[in-house]
């Protein structure tokens, strides 16, 4: 007898897990749909949505008995998708920015970059040790986990798609920064590792091979790579051996290529990526062609965020979210109203921003997919021991929050900032 298909069953069935979970889906699409249709005009709707949506699914698997996802558990599969998700963001990122590379028109990012977010892990870090509890390396790889600030959720907050929005000043930091610093924490959590493993003769090794190679490595592949892609296309394209139907598609096997090369090479793919975006751009920054690129990578990066947080969402359980205790839990406030604001307002200390757009830049310092990539990261090594579980679970809370409070502010301060 051949085996019954897993949607059907043989005479009455009701409150089948399958097509609960099809139905699940289902409403989870039409919500997509909906939020995504306004999220310039209500920025952050859909990834609140889609948190509300995974918490739900989270409790009803937990209520029935049913073995949902884990962070820990599952590290893997969060990593995967959360690369995923990161990685065409961070092209897509690339894409929007109109500004030439250069020290004084980006010198707000390279604050942000080499003052505020060294700062801010420094800050993590010894509340890791001095208030969890944690050991140094724990602590710094907290710190690293929790350094960037997300390309994606992000950019409702960050400037518009190419050619159709004023870059100002802190639209432009945040999105610069974000752009950059998802690939920069990569040192610190290599080096929160090599605290932790311990032996001598390491620091040259991490600075050499994880901070002078890596990332001019990344930066280089992606920037060129990105020129060079671009005017292969747009010279296929002018062959008609490429159509323009297609140009949406164009940001995935060219962040695909760029990444693929760097991690061959040993740099840091997710800075090829947003390089790459920077270098696309710059082959022809007047052309259509970016802008049909942009719309098509920022609608995957859209469907990408929307799935990560329906997966943070669904892994969320009671008993994970006890697992940083009453200091743990501390951290979240900490971070977003103290650690955050004052790691930027030294970062920008003497330069001409206002201060109201200093405290714009502070308070949208978000968490999320970036800190969960390296949070699954994190996860699959075993040296942290039995540390894993509070680093991975107060990096959890810190983005849950993140999510929360800075979906809820982020329209009407964001109307306040260009009034």
């Amino acid at each position: 007898m051949p085996a019954t298909p897993l949607a059907a069953s043989a005479g009455f069935g009701f409150g089948d897990l399958h097509g609960l979970a099809l139905l699940f889906f289902g409403l989870a699409l039409f919500a997509a749909v909906g939020a995504l249709s306004h999220q310039r005009d209500r920025a952050f709707s859909a990834s609140l949505i889609y948190l509300a949506l995974g918490l739900v699914a989270a409790a009803v698997m937990e209520s029935i008995g049913v073995d949902g996802l884990g962070p820990l558990r599952n590290s893997r599969l969060l990593e995967w998708i959360t690369e995923a998700a990161v990685v065409v963001a961070l092209f897509a990122t690339g894409l929007r920015i109109d500004r030439r590379i250069g020290l004084r028109s980006w010198s707000t990012v390279w604050r942000l970059l080499g003052v505020a977010m060294p700062l801010t892990i420094a800050a993590i870090a010894a509340f890791g040790v001095w208030a969890i509890g944690l050991p140094l390396g724990a602590a710094i790889a907290l710190g690293a986990i929790l350094a960037p600030t997300d390309p994606v959720l992000a950019g409702d907050i960050g400037v518009g798609p190419p050619e159709e929005e004023d870059e100002r000043q802190p639209r432009f930091s945040l999105t610069g920064e974000a752009g950059l610093n998802d690939g920069l924490a990569f040192p610190f959590v290599f080096l929160a590792l090599f605290v932790v493993e311990g032996g001598g003769g390491w620091g040259l090794e991490w600075l050499v091979a994880d901070v002078l190679y890596a990332i001019p490595v990344g930066l280089a592949i992606g920037g060129v790579g990105g020129y060079a892609l671009a005017s292969l296309a747009v010279r296929l394209r002018d062959a008609n051996l490429l159509s323009e139907r297609y140009d949406g598609w164009m940001a995935i096997p060219t962040v695909l290529v760029l990444y693929g090369l760097t991690e061959l090479a040993g740099g840091y793919g997710f800075l090829a990526a947003f390089a790459g975006g920077l270098g696309f751009r710059g082959y022809e920054r007047s052309h259509e062609h970016n802008q049909r690129v942009h719309a098509g990578a920022e609608q995957i990066e859209k469907l990408g965020e929307l799935t990560v947080i329906l997966l943070l969402g669904s892994m969320v359980t009671v008993a994970g979210l006890g697992e940083p205790g009453l200091t743990g839990w501390l951290l979240v406030p900490l971070l977003l109203l103290a650690i955050r604001p004052l790691s930027v307002l030294v970062g920008l200390a003497g330069s001409s921003v206002p201060w109201r757009e200093r405290a714009f830049v502070g308070w949208f310092g978000v968490r999320g997919i970036g800190s969960l990539y390296y949070a699954a990261v994190v996860s699959q090594s075993e040296v942290l021991g039995e540390d894993v579980r509070v680093v991975v679970w107060t990096a959890i809370a810190c983005v849950l929050a993140s999510v929360l409070v800075h979906g809820m502010t982020a329209a009407p301060l964001g109307r306040r900032l260009t009034e």
